[in-house]
């Protein structure tokens, strides 16, 4: 089978099974401080969680996929933690399903682009029209869409977003309908859906 069909049929699959429930334990980790293991998630903590209250308010999700090789989340995150409010994310996850938290979460990196999208082609951007932006949202950024953009998330990434998402949503109260695709918000390239199919699987 044609890789690109694979990874489309795993995102289906991935899409259609019911989302586990929310374990305790997973529920208390999403509450934790320092660097707790998460049930589920490789975590590699170049930044520990604070205490919760201190984080900053954050309202929204926005799902990115970087045009970067596989491999590029480690350094791409180490980066953004000696740069913390550069152009990036605070989390970012690899190929094989390693999650990298590179940010403080009290500090708030520079991505999205003002939330310009304002053509209603994939949702309803009344809510998002200069409203979803780096400021009130917290970003994941998947890596390894290089050479070609169009190839879709790994089955080992699909999977640590399946805990991930959970876990951002609990910690912070960020509903599942404030997670947004780039894309969706943001005109990027026409050559893909940036963060689509990761930002519907989470809905």
């Amino acid at each position: 089978m044609d890789s690109r069909l694979l990874v489309t049929a795993l995102c289906v699959v991935a899409f259609f099974a019911p989302a586990a429930a929310q374990t305790p334990e997973l529920a208390t980790a999403a509450r934790g401080s320092g660097t707790p293991d998460i049930p589920g998630l490789k975590m590699i903590w170049l930044a520990p969680w604070g205490e919760v209250s201190s984080a900053h308010p954050w309202r929204n999700i926005i799902v990115h996929q970087t045009e970067g090789p596989a491999g590029s989340a480690r350094s791409g995150a180490q980066q953004q933690a000696k740069d913390p409010t550069r152009r990036g994310v605070t989390v970012w996850v690899e190929t094989d399903g390693t999650v990298y938290w590179a940010v403080p979460e009290n500090l708030v990196p520079t991505h999205g682009d003002g939330a310009n999208r304002n053509d209603n082609k994939y949702i309803d951007n009344g809510p998002t029209f200069h409203q979803v932006v780096g400021s009130n949202s917290i970003g994941v950024e998947f890596a390894g869409n290089y050479p070609d953009v169009t190839r879709g998330a790994t089955e080992a990434q699909v999977a640590a977003w399946r805990i991930l998402v959970r876990v951002l949503t609990a910690r912070y109260g960020i509903p599942v309908g404030r997670v947004y695709a780039h894309n969706w918000i943001d005109y990027k390239d026409a050559r893909y859906c940036e963060g689509c199919a990761l930002a519907t699987l989470a809905k």
